[in-house]
């Protein structure tokens, strides 16, 4: 039986990732900022999982919930780094303290986290996965902090794999595109009210039009990408960036003013 630590898993992906874990006999511990999100989601999932309020960018809390975790469950086997958020504005519109904020939540946390875990998961010879966004890959308009972070996480992936490696630790980046959570469903509340739409789901439909897809990801969608990532069915996958974007990263750019031509 596998004991994953999960942050920010009281919502959206690390709420889906955690049931998916639970369901296939694991335990998790949820780790979050905010009491009730993690608390609610425990509580759903029964006695393999476990809720621990914790900042996952401070030294001495993730320190004390790799304890807790190994106290309670025996080892740690599996971390997944989901916790993000803040840095929605341009360069030139970010003070100094949103700059901050947005490294601190996107990539300062995985980093923390990865730290304290690692001597568990050297011990257990297990396995990462920290989740990126394709904005890991490519800059959407005024997300300077965001941006920048999620390009970052990708660095810490590899550095993470090529050093402990050898110890038996697996460490890939997974970078969802558009998927249905709150975090979205909120973003699609201040476009549908911007661009004059009507509700979320045309709102979410227009923001993928041009996705080979034509749809966001589902939550599960997206754990279950996790979930294959920290098994031992990929044992020998490490290093590696996941995209999981409906094929939006395929898409020459220049050539969406062709569709429907029939040049």
């Amino acid at each position: 039986m596998t004991t994953a630590i999960i942050t920010g898993g009281g919502t959206g992906i690390g709420r889906a990732i955690a049931a998916r874990l639970v369901a296939d006999g694991g335990n998790v511990v949820l780790v979050g900022r905010s009491s009730g999100p993690i608390e609610k989601t425990a509580e759903e999932l029964g006695s393999r999982a476990l809720a621990l309020v914790a900042d996952a960018g401070e030294r001495d809390a993730m320190d004390r919930v790799v304890e807790i975790a190994r106290e309670r469950f025996g080892a740690v086997d599996q971390l997944v780094a989901n916790a993000g958020g803040h840095g929605f504005s341009a360069v030139a519109d970010t003070d100094d303290a949103e700059w901050a904020a947005s490294l601190h939540a996107n990539l300062t946390t995985a980093f923390v986290t990865v730290r304290a875990c690692l001597p568990a998961l050297v011990e257990s010879r297990g396995s990462i996965v920290i989740v990126s966004s394709i904005a890991g890959i490519a800059a959407g308009p005024d997300t300077a902090g965001y941006t920048t972070a999620k390009h970052a996480l990708l660095g810490l992936t590899r550095s993470i794999a090529r050093d402990y490696g050898p110890a038996g630790v697996r460490a890939n980046a997974l970078c969802p595109g558009w998927t249905v959570t709150p975090m979205a469903d909120s973003e699609m509340r201040h476009f549908a009210e911007a661009a004059g739409i009507a509700t979320i789901d045309e709102a979410y439909a227009e923001v993928t039009r041009n996705v080979p897809l034509r749809r966001p990801a589902r939550a599960e969608e997206i754990a279950s990408i996790a979930r294959f990532l920290l098994s031992e069915e990929a044992a020998y996958v490490t290093g590696a960036v996941i995209v999981a974007d409906g094929g939006a990263g395929a898409v020459d750019l220049p050539t969406i003013a062709f569709d429907g031509l029939g040049l």
